[in-house]
């Protein structure tokens, strides 16, 4: 049995992750294995009610489960960054969930806007650095003079910056990017194997041409990193010409892994590519703690409770969830009777379709083979 937690969020997070339970549940009927739910009331709605984003009693809980199943987070009545930050990223940091895993698939009957490109042209992986990078969190707006101490503390690892600035600007803004060689060295790792696994191919992602400190580290750990995995091949690209690259010749990628910003920029790209928001999972992943899955479009809270948005990326993220549970002829049976909804049109207004979030969940939790 898999204990699970169900984090509906809000907007229409709470929609879509009823449905992705719902085929989750019948996909571990079929293949005889189990799952124990626990839903979370975190999201706005608590945090405009007593102020509170995550407390010590939710990472408790949270830790003692497999996996976490996110729906959405964002409110318009939140201001921004607050719950994204507070809630989200604060669950990736606290669970050390440094690897960003998005397949980027194109799924049958599906359109992508690549003239001449089908499913045996998109079907690679990013692996995104999910814990350093620009997005530690260290940072500032000033005019003129600052002290200030900033600290990154983690189990991997503590830093700390001291600084005294000085500047006859009328304001400056900083923000400080990290690359460590244990952050880099793991996610890096994580890619090769899961190379080995595939078509044996990986691709570095950086711009260690201009930001040749913080990224030259990165490219000399893969480099070193290299050596231990002599059945692949590797090559490095830059971040402006991987975007081109995404475009052109989508066939030539099998595993891509980035720093934390590029990985943000091209999947989202990625997902382009693959049909759209609406068909693009993703995964938070510590190979050695809990993992958390999630569809990668916000929380569109103008159409909650309408019955009209998309469950199919959260139902695949659900797929990615089982895959790295272990669950993964589970998996790809989802993956499947996604493709089969498509075929049959079963999808809603903005795939083209005319069903409802309910139908769509429906028909693919009774397409499973």
């Amino acid at each position: 049995m898999y204990h699970i937690a169900s984090i509906g969020g809000d907007g229409i997070g709470p929609e879509i992750i009823m449905e992705g339970k719902k085929v989750l549940d019948a996909v571990s009927d079929k293949y005889n294995f189990s799952i124990k739910w626990t839903d979370y009331d975190i999201g706005a709605e608590r945090y405009l009610k007593d102020g509170i984003l995550l407390d010590e009693d939710d990472y408790k809980s949270l830790g003692r489960k497999d996996a976490i199943y996110f729906g959405a987070i964002g409110d318009d009545r939140v201001p921004p960054g607050i719950l994204e930050k507070g809630i989200l990223l604060s669950m990736r940091f606290y669970f050390d969930q440094f690897v960003n895993l998005r397949p980027i698939k194109l799924l049958k009957g599906v359109e992508t806007p690549l003239s001449g490109k089908g499913p045996e042209d998109i079907d690679f992986v990013v692996v995104r650095e999910n814990t350093e990078d620009f997005y530690v969190g260290i940072g500032s707006l000033f005019s003129k003079k600052e002290k200030k101490i900033l600290e990154v503390k983690r189990e991997l690892y503590n830093i700390k910056f001291s600084l005294d600035i000085e500047s006859d600007s009328d304001e400056i803004a900083y923000q400080i990017g990290v690359i460590s060689r244990e952050g880099s060295k793991r996610v890096i790792d994580y890619a090769f194997e899961k190379a080995e696994k595939r078509k044996k191919k990986l691709t570095s992602v950086d711009k260690a041409n201009v930001l040749s400190d913080i990224y030259g580290l990165w490219r000399k750990v893969f480099l070193e990193e290299a050596q231990k995995y002599p059945g692949v091949t590797h090559e490095f690209t830059f971040v402006d010409a991987i975007t081109m690259w995404f475009v052109k010749n989508p066939e030539w990628f099998d595993v891509v892994v980035t720093p934390n910003m590029f990985g943000d920029i091209i999947t989202d790209l990625g997902a382009m590519i693959q049909g759209g928001l609406g068909l693009a999972p993703g995964g938070n992943i510590n190979p050695c703690g809990v993992s958390m899955f999630e569809p990668i479009h916000g929380s569109a809270p103008k159409y909650r409770g309408l019955g009209v948005a998309n469950p199919c990326a959260t139902i695949w993220a659900g797929a990615l969830m089982l895959e790295t549970l272990g669950e993964v002829k589970a998996s790809e049976a989802v993956v499947k009777a996604i493709e089969r909804a498509i075929d049959k049109k079963v999808m809603t207004k903005d795939m083209g379709g005319s069903s409802s979030t309910r139908e769509v969940g429906d028909f693919i939790a009774k397409s499973l083979y």
